[in-house]
């Protein structure tokens, strides 16, 4: 249990460091915009597509920390009126459908992926190779997956308040 403890602190530190420095990267390209649109009259023409990306990224790799908090979005206004045995039961279900679903999702994503890295398709704009975007989305799936069953081996999926965590 302790290992688990470990990576999953590991895992997940290494993935919001990235989300981090890809929100951080997205804030100084738009800087960098908003200077030369307004100041230089020059505006820098790949800005949008790689913010767009970025946010992709930080959104698909930051959710692993929300995974991992289960903390994600949810309509549990009838959960939180259930006795604790049914809410712990329907909270655990949610959390193995997850898994289920972002591993489903992300088997899909991998040819799309493969098929972008074969052909060799560039951005219009960045000229950023397609398919880094789009490994992001199965990457997030996985990870925001394997945090989740890290949570639910771990016991970290009980929450007796029927809320968030």
């Amino acid at each position: 249990m302790k290992f688990l403890g470990g990576l999953d602190r590991y895992l997940l530190a290494a993935l919001t460091t990235v989300a981090v420095v890809m929100l951080a990267l997205s804030v100084v390209i738009n800087f960098g915009n908003i200077v030369g649109r307004y100041l230089l009259h020059a505006p820098i023409e790949w800005a949008e597509e790689a913010m767009l990306y970025l946010m992709i990224a930080f959104v698909f790799l930051g959710g692993a920390r929300i995974a991992s908090d289960g903390t994600h979005i949810r309509m549990d206004v009838f959960v939180r009126l259930m006795p604790e045995r049914a809410r712990l039961i329907v909270q655990w279900l949610t959390d193995v459908l997850m898994v289920l679903a972002g591993l489903v999702l992300a088997a899909y994503a991998v040819p799309t992926v493969r098929q972008l890295h074969d052909f060799d398709q560039l951005s219009v704009a960045a000229e950023i190779p397609m398919y880094l975007p789009h490994a992001v989305i199965p990457l997030g799936l996985l990870a925001m997956a394997v945090v989740t069953v890290l949570r639910l081996v771990s016991g970290r999926w009980r929450d007796t308040s029927g809320g968030s965590h």
